[in-house]
């Protein structure tokens, strides 16, 4: 059951209730407008030592069970509004696509002045979540997770980066970037641990082999 809801056990149930009846934590218009700063190194390892260690199941995933995108403020949908948030100079029509800008790419250093050249990563995948618990959620519970914009869990990288990635999880891929690789290793732990979603033996090694020099 994910920690989002509620940090405590004894507050789950309650937190449940209010994200099945509305999704309005992300639908706020008071989301963050930059990209949130992972979790330090030091509580990194700590959430990671508290993580489920379990094998991955991915029977019955398709990304269709995690409803994207959702409008999050005024006109834009959770994939304009993380192009707004990570771009520089970034001009938007009434509908709020983006028409000029430009977007640095933390993966692989890459800079782009076209929105339609970066994707917009879910950092712990979408099957990956599944795999590790998200299962076992309501469709409600999966269109938060999959539109978060709160967590450091989405953000705008070089799109053919992103269709490299796919749905591995550190112990095959880390961004080719080593400068970002302490900060992408803080904030998958983050975004695993608030939601409560396990980890395999081989990611759980990586992590820790990561974090280590974090």
């Amino acid at each position: 059951m994910p920690k989002f809801y509620a940090r405590r056990r004894l507050s789950v149930l309650a937190g449940l209730t209010g994200l099945v009846a509305t999704a309005a934590l992300f639908n706020s218009p008071t989301a963050s407008a930059a990209l949130p700063t992972p979790i330090a190194g030091s509580t990194a390892r700590s959430y990671l030592s508290q993580l489920t260690v379990a094998a991955e199941d991915r029977t019955g995933y398709s990304r269709d069970k995690f409803p994207t995108w959702i409008t999050i403020e005024g006109t834009c949908n959770t994939r304009e509004y993380i192009i707004k948030r990570d771009g520089t100079n970034v001009v938007t029509n009434s509908a709020c696509t983006a028409t000029s800008g430009s977007w640095y790419s933390p993966y692989d250093g890459a800079t782009w002045t076209s929105a339609s050249d970066v994707d917009i990563d879910h950092l712990v995948p979408l099957a990956e979540a599944w795999d590790s618990g998200a299962s076992k959620w309501t469709t409600a519970q999966r269109q938060a997770f999959a539109n978060d914009v709160t967590r450091p869990q989405l953000l705008a990288v070089t799109d053919n980066v992103n269709q490299s990635k796919g749905d591995q999880d550190p112990a095959t891929w880390i961004p080719s970037r080593t400068a970002y690789d302490c900060t992408y290793v803080r904030a998958w732990v983050q975004v695993k641990y608030y939601y409560n979603l396990s980890v395999d033996p081989a990611e759980k090694t990586a992590l820790q082999n990561d974090l280590s020099g974090c």
